[in-house]
């Protein structure tokens, strides 16, 4: 359940109880998947709430209002201010965010929205895809072409691209998609990033074809702090053969282990992966702990 009675959301200006935020059927983005989102989670800290990277994530929730005309009149310091405003409401530490820019006016015709409405959620939410080990399927499904939708951006009608993968891989009995892009090298999930590891060293998908997720770029940057190659290259699901171990990163997943691709199975205990390690430490540094640091790393490698 994501909201009860005595929930709290910002809608337009204004705190109200989640159930009366509501949007009219009429409403632009209701029909057409016009729309942006962010996906934040703030932790509870040594110092109370935090919001993690809740700059990067509002700079890009501008970004992406900027790519398909969506106004948006709210700065990233009011967005930043307004949801520790709505956790406290709600008296949550451990929480995610959820920031929503659509066009809520009656309007069928294919324009650019000239006003927008601004609502910011928050429910308590564990990891996105659990815990255990995942088993992914490549796609029958492509991510979306770049030459056709801005794919940088977080647009609420990208992610029925995600819906199908993802169900049509849980239908065959994995536990998540991963997607190919046009010219057939592997993208990403369907909501998370995709690494594997070989020879000590990490490869994921550059940009394109796919979102370059905040926690995917803070798994980069630890990786390299740590000394830790990482290559932004593209590469088939063949290649996944020479891998020694994969996960996926994600607001929603954080990291998450992979234990196989259709029939390549990776054998290495994720604990002792480089993803293993990385988890651990990007745990460390959204909770604010102090113990273990990036540089560690290198010297288990």
């Amino acid at each position: 359940m994501y909201f009860t009675s005595n929930t709290v959301a910002f809608l337009d200006g204004e705190f109200v109880p989640a159930e009366q935020a509501t949007c009219g059927v009429y409403a632009q983005s209701l029909h057409y998947g016009y729309a942006v989102f962010e996906g934040i989670r703030s932790y509870n800290t040594p110092n109370g709430a935090q919001i993690f990277k809740a700059e990067e994530h509002y700079e890009r929730l501008h970004y992406s209002c900027k790519s398909v005309g969506l106004p948006l009149e709210y700065s990233v310091e009011e967005l930043t201010r307004i949801s520790y405003e709505v956790l406290e409401r709600n008296n949550l530490t451990d929480a995610y965010i959820r920031p929503l820019v659509y066009a809520a006016t009656p309007n069928m015709s294919l324009k650019v929205a000239t006003t927008s409405n601004v609502l910011i959620a928050v429910w308590e939410w564990g990891k996105y895809l659990g815990d255990q080990l995942l088993r992914l399927s490549v796609s029958p499904y492509q991510r979306p072409n770049p030459k056709a939708v801005p794919i940088e951006a977080k647009v609420s009608g990208h992610y029925v691209n995600s819906i199908i993968a993802s169900s049509e891989a849980k239908g065959r009995g994995y536990d998540e998609a991963l997607l190919l892009d046009m010219n057939g090298y592997v993208a990403e999930g369907p909501g998370a990033n995709f690494f594997f590891e070989r020879n000590g060293e990490l490869f994921t998908a550059p940009a394109g074809s796919i979102l370059r997720g905040i926690t995917r770029n803070t798994i980069i940057d630890l990786a390299r702090e740590a000394g830790i190659t990482v290559h932004e290259q593209f590469f088939t699901p063949d290649e996944l053969r020479t891998a020694s171990a994969a996960f996926m990163t994600g607001t929603a997943a954080e990291v998450i282990g992979v234990a196989s691709v259709d029939d390549v199975t990776f054998d290495t205990p994720f604990q002792q992966t480089i993803g293993g390690m990385l988890a651990s430490h990007y745990h460390a540094l959204v909770t604010g702990q102090t113990a273990t640091r990036a540089a560690s790393f290198a010297k288990q490698q």
